[in-house]
């Protein structure tokens, strides 16, 4: 079975290497979810989930997919199970991201859905891309920094990671360095954006990760870097 996402996992994956950026809205208000995702990609962010256990998430992702801007894609996190992959293509979501080897990944990827998939450990990477994974969400990254990441690409240079948990804008260069294809941003780019908290903000943060992310890509072109 295939469903059509407008995106598929080779071209999620294209955009969000050149990107370096996803961001990751989880709060307590789908309404205010919504209005942060789409504040973030009108501050140049064109890959956000909004995580399922937002309450009214999936009415969030759908107004988000209505509303994005030409470019941007929505996706949702959290996603665990089967149902949890039929509400999220119901809701028009375009990518699935999990925080674990869940059952979703292989529900997603047999149906061409493009999947982020929660790993830590070599097994747990390497399980992941064999069930189908689109790229790795390398999580939480936190806890063995950009090292880890670099130690973990020595065997599985093939593998694409995403360092999601605990990165912030003085993180991001050291994960982008190590090998990381993008970072994953949820508090430290919303706050309490998805709670209803003031927007203006966040905006700001926005604009300060797209920067770095342009000035980084500007970088390693000039020097011939990854």
């Amino acid at each position: 079975m295939t469903d059509s996402t407008d995106v598929t996992p080779e071209g999620l994956l294209a955009g969000i290497r050149e990107s370096r950026l996803v961001g990751i809205v989880r709060g307590t208000d789908g309404a205010a979810a919504a209005q942060a995702a789409l504040a973030a990609m009108d501050e140049g962010f064109r890959f956000v989930e909004i995580a399922l256990t937002t309450p009214g998430a999936l009415a969030a992702i759908r107004e988000v997919r209505a509303a994005a801007p030409a470019g941007c894609y929505v996706g949702a996190g959290t996603v665990m199970t089967v149902q949890d992959v039929d509400n999220v293509v119901a809701a028009g979501g375009q990518f699935m991201v999990t925080p674990s080897l869940a059952e979703s990944i292989k529900e997603s990827a047999g149906r061409s859905i493009p999947v982020l998939a929660g790993a830590l450990t070599p097994s747990e990477a390497y399980e992941a891309m064999n069930r189908g994974a689109t790229a790795v969400k390398l999580f939480p990254a936190s806890i063995g920094g950009p090292g880890y990441l670099k130690a973990l690409r020595d065997p599985f240079p093939a593998i694409p990671f995403i360092a999601v948990g605990g990165v912030g804008l003085d993180e991001a260069a050291g994960y982008w360095e190590a090998g990381a294809i993008a970072v994953g941003l949820g508090g430290p780019l919303f706050g309490d954006a998805g709670s209803g908290g003031d927007l203006a903000p966040m905006r700001g943060r926005a604009r300060s990760f797209v920067d770095l992310a342009d000035s980084f890509a500007r970088r390693t072109a000039a020097t011939g870097a990854r």
